[in-house]
């Protein structure tokens, strides 16, 4: 007797286009040229920090070893190996701009070279 009560299939049809509404704005919003652009720029912008992240680390791991090469300091006081450690890596975003800017600057001068 439930199935052809007209209150409960109305019930049951508005239940149907709820979910079919919420299903369709799903959608829409996933297949959103604006919305996919979004989430593209969230995932390179969180892969950016990440790789920045790991080469900042790796470029200061280095400049520590080549830093820890060095001989003694003139005053004979021991070096700290963690201060010097958090000191290169405190350098390296410096580093890496510098490397950065030089890796512009000859792109530049290769491609005006190319274009004569």
């Amino acid at each position: 007797m439930a199935d052809t009560d007209p209150d409960e299939l109305e019930r049951k049809i508005e239940r149907t286009r709820a979910e079919l509404a919420r299903t369709v704005d799903a959608i829409a919003d996933r297949v959103s040229p604006k919305r996919a652009a979004q989430r593209g720029v969230a995932r390179a912008k969180e892969n950016a920090e990440t790789l920045l992240t790991t080469v900042s680390e790796r470029v200061g791991d280095a400049i520590a070893d080549l830093m820890a090469a060095l001989p003694a300091p003139a005053d004979g006081k021991p070096r700290d190996p963690w201060e010097e450690r958090e000191r290169a890596r405190r350098l390296a975003p410096v580093v890496i701009g510098v490397g950065a800017a030089l890796a512009v600057g000859a792109a530049i001068v290769l491609w005006r070279r190319r274009r004569r």
